[in-house]
């Protein structure tokens, strides 16, 4: 594959802290990569830098001739007031110059119709961006970069603040190689996202980087995805241990060699000298950046309550805005959160997932129903909008308004021991918080809302902006909590390690109670065709495939758990049994078996299992399908 894109010993500092040094990678045309990192090691620095919208301190950057680099970042902002225009507006550079204006205004409509624009249910072409959810928004600026027809794509935590639909739409995407090509390279084009959603970066790369100072060089590459990642991630890292042990066996044998006495020394070769020091200082650079691979010390404290009804929320009905405008979020929704229970709530954006923890938590009354909370409930929020914290407030002031300590888990810590334990350094306590990181911010909230004892904890989105460190051992927490959890999150990984429960919105009012992320997808794509498919992603949908009816509470109850599984996921099933079935008669028919006995019969095997496969996964469906609507 050609080389789109050469760093060469790249460094960069910033407030006189180094996030990188020494980092020496290349880009291939065809690559798909995934990119993580600590919280502060400078990844979105380091794609400014590959992007040339910053300068490295040290180090070289070259770039195949002609290469165009596209640049997503992770905030989304606008020039002009509708997606046409902002394309059309993106080709003024030297590179479309060329292009008469409707040539322009023609290849902005194919993008914006690639990206979904103008299809069934999705957002005019010419929608007032400023309207948009964060979702369109997202696909608004991703059209922006493709029309300009890159070689590599950049895109900087394309995930966050998207909606899971938004999510799978966007792996789908970068899968389906719509986002690379159009700059012409033999590979089909390039993209490096930087994520810390583990099941994208499972889902989409073909080779992972981690950048960290933990590593010899400033970061990891493996070929592969994010599973291969950390197979070949634990082998490095134990061979690194197992080289610092033996340097430091090494420093130890110098160190006393040194140290013999004043007659000895005036033998001593002093080439060896030297080479002793360069051992020693090697062997505290090591230990220097080994230290640095800490995680956050998160842990909640509960009350331990033993009430078994901490909220009963019965019939909640709300709707929003009035009149014409009026629309029904919720409907006769009823739940009861116990102890140990940990209700993931799942919906896209805008269909009501916050409104309900708001209705949960006594911030806003339905509009009929009722919710009883269990007698001095101590209920914990933390608020994606993150509007409990005050940007102009210091960071020790943030954690310890009153004091220079905080009382927790029976304990006096100063203040400064505490951020430790959030990875926050002494110097950063008198920073004002709007100055901090999203990551660190959302850190501070975390650490905050463990001083308080808690029943229940009702968490918004709080993986935003967190590194997967941080990710894992708040899950490690979370799932140790002993009171009832509420959790709005994007984090697949997150929901199947956690969710006990899972309740789905769908913003019309519907909403539905399941076990699993996978009952829930199933529940959607049968109560909402994803909007704004393709026409040819349209038109496979219609196949004969059987379409699993909506399923009552009622109807589900008539189901074992196990049946309510198999439910959930035997459409996907039989469309991937019928897809195998196409496979194989491709295979069966190809005239390099036409010769060859032993093979060609071996393939009508094959064919054959696999044709039985479809036959039994329909006759399963049709007696799922009686049972779950047989008459009560």
């Amino acid at each position: 594959m050609p080389l789109l894109l050469s760093a060469q010993n790249l460094a960069k500092s910033f407030s006189g802290r180094r996030l990188f040094s020494g980092i020496t990678l290349g880009l291939y045309d065809g690559e798909r990569i995934g990119m993580f990192g600590p919280n502060g090691a400078g990844k979105s620095t380091f794609l400014k830098i590959l992007a040339g919208r910053e300068l490295p301190d040290e180090g070289a950057l070259e770039a195949r001739r002609g290469v165009r680099v596209g640049y997503l970042p992770q905030e989304d902002r606008f020039e002009k007031a509708t997606p046409e225009e902002e394309l059309v507006h993106a080709l003024r550079d030297e590179h479309a110059g060329h292009l008469e204006a409707h040539e322009k205004h023609t290849r902005a409509a194919i993008i914006l119709t690639k990206i979904g624009f103008g299809l069934d249910g999705a957002p005019p072409m010419d929608a007032d961006l400023r309207t948009l959810s964060g979702g369109w928004r997202k696909r608004a600026a991703l059209a922006r970069e493709l029309v300009k027809q890159p070689h590599l794509l950049l895109l900087d935590e394309p995930t966050n603040h998207l909606d899971l639909e938004g999510i799978e739409w966007l792996e789908r995407f970068l899968n389906s190689g719509a986002a690379g090509g159009s700059g012409g390279g033999n590979g089909g084009g390039a993209f490096l996202v930087v994520t810390h959603d583990r099941y994208f970066l499972e889902n989409v790369t073909s080779r992972v980087i981690e950048i960290n100072p933990l590593f010899t060089g400033g970061f990891l590459s493996v070929a592969g995805n994010y599973d291969e990642f950390l197979e070949r991630r634990q082998v490095v890292l134990e061979a690194q241990a197992k080289e610092q042990q033996s340097l430091s066996e090494r420093v130890k044998e110098e160190i006393a060699w040194l140290r013999r006495g004043p007659k000895a020394q005036r033998t001593k070769n002093k080439s060896r000298i030297k080479d002793a020091h360069a051992l020693i200082s090697t062997l505290a650079e090591t230990r220097q950046r080994t230290a640095n691979d800490q995680s956050v010390d998160i842990e909640f404290s509960a009350t331990e309550r033993k009430t078994k009804k901490l909220i009963a929320a019965h019939n909640l009905v709300k709707s929003l805005g009035g009149g014409h405008e009026k629309r029904l979020l919720i409907d006769k929704l009823s739940i009861t959160l116990s102890p140990g229970m940990k209700l993931g709530v799942l919906g896209p954006n805008g269909s009501g997932k916050s409104t309900l923890l708001k209705l949960l938590t006594g911030q806003l009354a339905p509009d009929s129903g009722t919710v009883k909370n269990a007698h001095d409930l101590r209920i914990v929020f933390f608020d994606q909008q993150r509007q409990q914290l005050e940007r102009r407030q210091l960071l020790k002031h943030a954690l310890s308004p009153d004091s220079d300590s905080v009382f927790y888990n029976g304990e006096l810590l100063h203040v400064s021991a505490y951020a430790k334990r959030f990875l926050f350094r002494y110097e950063q306590l008198d920073r004002p918080v709007g100055e901090l990181s999203g990551g660190e911010q959302a850190r501070v909230l975390i650490a905050r809302l463990m001083l308080t004892r808690a029943d229940v904890l009702v968490l918004d989105e709080p993986t935003n902006d967190l590194d997967i460190p941080s990710l894992e051992v708040l899950e490690a927490s979370l799932e140790e909590f002993p009171g009832a959890l509420v959790l709005v999150t994007h984090d697949r990984f997150m929901l199947d390690r956690l969710a006990t429960d899972i309740i789905g919105l769908n913003g019309r009012g519907n909403w539905g109670l399941f076990t699993d992320y996978l009952q829930y997808e199933s529940w959607r794509n049968r109560t909402e065709p994803a909007p704004a498919e393709s026409p040819d992603k349209r038109a496979s949908a219609d196949a004969e495939t059987p379409a699993a009816a909506p399923a009552s509470k009622t109807g589900l109850k008539r189901l074992t758990l196990k049946e309510q599984k198999e439910w959930s996921t035997i459409e996907a099933d039989i469309h991937a049994a019928e897809a195998r079935v196409l496979e194989l008669q491709q295979q069966a028919e190809s005239p390099a078996l036409a010769a060859d006995h032993v093979r060609l019969t071996a393939a009508y095997a094959e064919l054959s299992q696999a044709q039985q496969r479809v036959h039994t996964l329909y006759e399963r469906w049709q007696e799922l399908d009686t049972k779950l609507h047989s008459a009560p």
